[in-house]
């Protein structure tokens, strides 16, 4: 692949400057749209590609990759890759590359924004406002609870679990998290973080708890009825990882039954299929997958892709190469 460049095919729109150094590195094949390809279309742009670069919402499953002819590497626009079957394209002599760590600020910055958004009602007041209804202040309308002093319980302490709690801290929260190995004294010590070994009796104790975990065949339904049901009906849930970790059903539930305080979601078990029940409920505010949406987010995650494909290009491993053993 060295001695000529790559044919790349890419699955959705980037931005522009992302676009044009793409065009200027690589023979590649850009997409006018901004709407995921179909099935058939994914198909023959698997076909074709030396290298595609695809999106969260192109499910790259074995069946996909029996189509690969040419295909070397799958460059995902992205840091999570539970929708590319790894170990299938491996197998077939494809690496595939993700996007890690650009976009650690944004999301942690937008589960604070949720986390405030949900314990001050923000929704509620946002809905009154545009209604037409609002009268004026009144000392007992649409009270909400100081974030100050509560518990927050981070499920998921990688860098963007790290990176929530260092927010939580300067907000004067008490942080909390479960992770499969504890951290290290001087990453624990700064943030005053305690462990918790048992899931179960974090979810107990915590007012707030925020998902950051990744979608894993173990994370699958981690948060299930049983789980939720530990948790105080003051408590609030916050995800901004993936849907999967959380039974959207059960969450609906406990939230309608009054076991659950409130819920900032960012994301969904089905993806833009939402339980219509959640969308109505007054406490629960959705965003449409929105926390890593910003203009230097989305290029820096361009710029990773753009340097793992030309290292593989010119014959080397790219530095953010995924295995499954990573998974």
């Amino acid at each position: 692949m060295a001695d000529q460049a790559p044919k790349v095919v890419v699955t959705r729109r980037l931005p522009e400057p992302v676009e044009t150094r793409l065009a200027e590195l690589f023979e590649v094949e850009l997409c006018e749209s901004d709407k995921p390809m179909s099935r058939d279309a994914l198909a023959d742009a698997v076909s074709r590609a030396d290298v595609l670069v695809p999106t969260l919402g192109d499910k790259i499953d074995a069946g996909m990759l029996a189509g690969a002819e040419n295909l070397k590497l799958i460059a995902n626009y992205g840091a999570g890759v539970d929708h590319i079957d790894v170990e299938t394209a491996r197998a077939r002599g494809i690496q595939v590359s993700n996007t890690p760590g650009v976009l650690t600020d944004d999301t942690a910055d937008m589960t604070m924004a949720l986390i405030l958004g949900v314990t001050r009602r923000m929704k509620e007041g946002v809905n009154l406002m545009q209604s037409g209804d609002w009268t004026g202040w009144s000392p007992m309308a649409l009270m909400g609870h100081r974030v100050g002093g509560k518990r927050l319980g981070i499920l998921g302490m990688g860098r963007i679990g790290q990176a929530v709690a260092q927010r939580a801290k300067a907000f004067g929260m008490q942080v909390h998290y479960h992770n499969r190995r504890r951290l290290h004294a001087d990453i624990e010590r700064p943030l005053e973080a305690r462990y918790w070994e048992s899931l179960d009796q974090m979810l107990a104790r915590v007012d707030v708890l925020s998902v950051n975990a990744p979608h894993t065949p173990a994370t699958f339904h981690l948060l299930n009825a049983r789980r939720l049901k530990l948790m105080k009906p003051t408590a609030c849930v916050i995800n901004t990882a993936r849907g999967e970790v959380i039974d959207e059903n059960a969450l609906t539930r406990a939230l309608r039954n009054g076991e659950l305080a409130g819920a900032g979601l960012d994301v969904f078990e089905h993806g833009a299929s939402v339980n219509p029940r959640l969308i109505d409920l007054p406490n629960v505010l959705l965003l449409p997958h929105m926390g890593s949406a910003t203009v230097e987010g989305r290029i820096e995650m361009g710029e990773k892709v753009i340097i793992n494909i030309k290292t593989f290009a010119d014959g080397h491993r790219p530095p953010d190469l995924v295995v499954p053993s990573m998974l």
